[in-house]
């Protein structure tokens, strides 16, 4: 079969590889899945894996499969296989619990302490980028047909189902807490689906991006659920409580980690800031006023939180929000799927794209392997 791999930590490595088909029987104790992949996301992790800044080969492979947001169709299972069938529309999660940590123990392999850890397509195991794969059932999140045209969206939202789970357990420390207003800083794949998932819970929600608002996909789709959409070219995050009061929660997305200072002095008092950017870069801040931001958290019972990965509680919650959004809001997510590339060889297209995203005016990226 076909796959796209790349040779971790070399530059521009990604490549077409030939691999045997997986068998059910890869996976011990009869409960083996073999799937065929339909559709498989392509993402900023992708781009920085094939740009060699991280990136970790299976054992006794010299290359990795990249891969992690996908969807597919059971094609076989194993004798130990309870609830899935062949022909059941599946998504597969991404970390597994093969560390030492006592969250890997418990199956919140998510919360993981070791410094290693495995990751389909990221670190240590191949991912979905492939004509096929074997999973356990443990790992396959069942997907109603409903809504298999855009599946291929719950990875990436399971990141946002765990930090708004996050906060609600958090906030749990107030008796009552009742939000209202929500920012989400930064719209792109994941600040969009950030959107959809607080609309969908009633808040009041403002969307801030680079570009301006006119002739901007993104800012059309905040819109149209109801949102708002600012510039911070024109409003900044700091400058808009002026405009829209303090938020309750503010959701970061942005891979610009000194918009994290702004979001803090723009928080209620008792709210809650999540982050979901994963900031590798060297970039240093000056002019905080950190006495100000320190007292304001301590005084207003603020909080700030980090969500990585995900687990199954939180892919179960997607595929909710997804049936939700698909009846409150029919073709809202199918209008963020703006670029498909119809089979795996045409990888080089797809990096193109995701280095080049505002040329293309992409939101989400990703490959038809085989047709619904």
């Amino acid at each position: 079969m076909k796959a796209i791999a790349v040779k971790p930590k070399t530059k521009n490595s990604a490549h077409l590889v030939e691999m045997n088909k997986p068998k059910v029987s890869d996976v011990k104790g009869g409960k083996g899945v073999l799937v065929e992949v339909l559709r498989v996301g392509a993402c900023g992790t992708d781009r920085e894996i094939n740009a060699g800044e991280y990136g970790v080969a299976p054992e006794g492979f010299d290359f990795l499969v990249l891969g992690h947001e996908n969807f597919g169709r059971v094609v076989e299972i194993g004798e130990n296989v309870k609830d899935l069938a062949k022909g059941d529309f599946v998504v597969a999660t991404v970390r597994r619990p093969f560390g030492h940590s006592i969250y890997d123990t418990i199956g919140q392999q998510d919360f993981t302490t070791d410094s290693e850890y495995w990751e389909r397509g990221i670190s240590r195991l191949h991912g979905y980028m492939a004509e096929f794969y074997v999973e356990s059932e443990d790992f396959l999140i069942k997907i109603p047909p409903k809504i298999s045209e855009v599946a291929v969206m719950l990875e990436p939202l399971s990141i946002i189902e765990k930090g708004l789970k996050q906060a609600e357990d958090i906030q749990k420390r107030l008796d009552i807490w009742q939000p209202k207003t929500a920012a989400v800083l930064g719209t792109g794949n994941v600040g969009l689906l950030t959107v959809l998932a607080l609309r969908l819970r009633g808040f009041e929600v403002h969307g801030f991006g680079l570009q301006e608002p006119k002739g901007y996909l993104n800012a059309d789709l905040c819109k149209e659920i109801g949102a708002t959409y600012d510039s911070t070219k024109q409003l900044s995050v700091k400058d808009s409580v002026e405009k829209y009061g303090e938020y309750d929660l503010i959701f970061e997305c942005t891979g610009y980690s000194p918009i994290i200072f702004e979001a803090m002095e723009s928080l209620n008092e008792n709210g809650i800031l999540i982050l979901a950017s994963v900031t590798g870069g060297t970039r240093k801040t000056d002019g905080v006023e950190s006495d100000k931001i320190n007292q304001e958290f301590v005084l207003g019972n603020r909080a700030m939180v980090g969500t990585v990965n995900a687990n199954r509680e939180h892919f179960e919650m997607g595929v909710n929000d997804i049936a939700l959004a698909e009846a409150m809001y029919t073709g809202w997510l199918a209008k963020m799927m703006t670029h498909k590339i119809e089979g795996l060889e045409n990888f080089e297209k797809a990096f193109d794209i995701l280095e080049n995203s505002g040329k293309y005016s992409a939101i989400k990226t990703y490959f038809e392997v085989a047709k619904i």
